[in-house]
């Protein structure tokens, strides 16, 4: 299949290309590298040993993305490209409606120009909200908290929208939990720009002595330990999700939202335990108020991708520490070799 993957050099889309090409897919890949590096394309062809194409743009652009069906012309889409901090978003929210709405807009509608009729989403369980209950199944009601959330809820709507508009149009909308760890060999893993969002960056940086210390934002949340619970999935699982959900789109029309997760949860506290054990480091951290937009507790319900995708889960809490570890001594300050 060619397949088109938008923000191909970010963590996840780094990721998913190498299983694409692990499966033989014919792949292009469009980045702006605004939170990205090239040097991720080029360590996962050295992985794949296997090339694909790359053009360098902007899914704003939209002269450039029909430049880029027309000579590419893809027979489906993945669509990772977007702004995707929480706290960013509180900050900017106009400048995340104008890059994940109005550019996931230009991006379909550049699709049916070109009949090009089967997407998979980067969501987000944040589409979510606080829970009703327990864990999150795809009916639970969506209610986002924050401005990244219904980012990718309003995107979601208009999928919908469209491929109800659209006769034999396939979507996946892959809300995703959350992805932490890296590729085992050590040599694409997550590298974000200033200082992490994310829980395990922010450990990995401080156990390899980038940051002097974790905060940890609430210690009062209605949980076990009063930190916050999140269902933490390896992103080579998360990965392997997607080539299942392409491969789903393929053989079946309409949209469907499905969870992607592990069905566990690990609160900060006993993620920054076991992190301690896969690394060996003591996680020095400092407790600050929650922030704004956070929930207590997220886990997934994981049965429809079981059942839909034939897809779940195989890596734990422990291995996910491991590879994260793994990626940060190996690569401290993440593609460049110092700062």
């Amino acid at each position: 299949m060619k397949i088109l993957v938008t923000g191909g050099a970010g963590y996840i889309g780094s990721h998913t290309l190498l299983q694409l090409l692990g499966a033989r897919h014919e792949v292009l890949v469009i980045d702006n590298y605004s939170n990205s590096s090239p040097e991720a394309l080029v360590r996962v062809k050295k992985l794949a040993g296997s090339g694909f194409k790359i053009c360098e743009g902007d899914i704003l652009d939209t002269c450039f993305l029909n430049t880029v069906f027309t000579e590419f012309q893809p027979e489906a889409v993945i669509h990772f490209a977007g702004l995707k901090s929480v706290g960013d978003s509180n900050r900017d929210p106009l400048e995340y409606y104008t890059r994940n709405v109005s550019g996931s807009i230009g991006l379909f509608r550049c699709m049916q120009q070109h009949n090009c009729s089967r997407i998979v989403f980067s969501s987000s369980a944040t589409v979510y909200g606080e829970a009703n209950y327990l864990p999150y199944d795809e009916a639970h009601s969506l209610s986002p908290t924050n401005p990244y959330g219904r980012t990718k809820f309003f995107i979601e709507e208009v999928i919908r929208d469209w491929v109800r508009s659209w006769d034999g149009s396939s979507a996946v909308l892959l809300r995703y939990f959350n992805p932490v760890g890296a590729d085992s060999s050590g040599l694409i893993g997550e590298d974000p720009t200033g200082t992490p969002s994310n829980l395990l960056p922010f450990v990995s940086q401080v156990a390899v002595g980038r940051l002097d210390k974790l905060i940890v934002f609430g210690d009062d949340y209605n949980t076990r330990d009063g930190s916050g619970e999140r269902d933490y999935i390896h992103v080579e699982d998360l990965a392997r999700a997607h080539l299942a959900a392409i491969e789903y789109s393929w053989e079946n029309s309409g949209c469907e939202a499905i969870n992607v997760g592990t069905g566990r949860g690990a609160t900060v506290f006993e993620t920054i335990e076991a992190f301690e054990r896969a690394s060996g480091c003591k996680i020095p951290f400092q407790c600050a108020p929650r922030r704004a937009g956070d929930i207590a507790s997220s886990i997934a319900s994981v049965r429809k991708a079981e059942q839909l995708l034939g897809w779940k889960a195989k890596l734990n809490l422990e291995q996910m520490c491991q590879t994260a570890w793994n990626w940060q001594k190996n690569n401290p300050y993440g593609y460049v070799s110092t700062v």
